[in-house]
């Protein structure tokens, strides 16, 4: 599982650059910030698990509320970026909150 929340951090990072190339910047802020939110709540996540934390749960259950929104967010968009974003969000928001329960 821990391995889950790192490649979906990859594939946010990757993604934030995605509508500059497409010059849709205006129309993908939310996406953009979403994305970038939702990369960094992954790498602490994963961080803090890695750590074996007393607090990585309450961290996964962060992750997984961010993961959730920036799933939705994603899939409002056509780009087949937004939309592997999308799954991938929303797979991570899974194992996270199953990990926070």
């Amino acid at each position: 599982l821990l391995a889950l929340p790192w490649g979906h951090l990859v594939q946010c990072t990757a993604l934030t650059g995605c509508p500059l190339l497409l010059g849709k910047i205006n129309k993908m802020a939310e996406c953009i910030r979403m994305d970038i939110q939702c990369a960094q709540i992954c790498r602490l996540a994963a961080s803090y698990m890695a750590q074996n934390s007393e607090y990585a749960n309450d961290i996964c259950q962060l992750c997984a509320d961010i993961c959730q929104k920036c799933a939705d967010e994603c899939a409002k968009h056509d780009a087949d970026h937004c939309q592997a974003c999308a799954q991938a969000c929303q797979q991570c928001a899974n194992a996270c909150a199953s990990i926070a329960a």
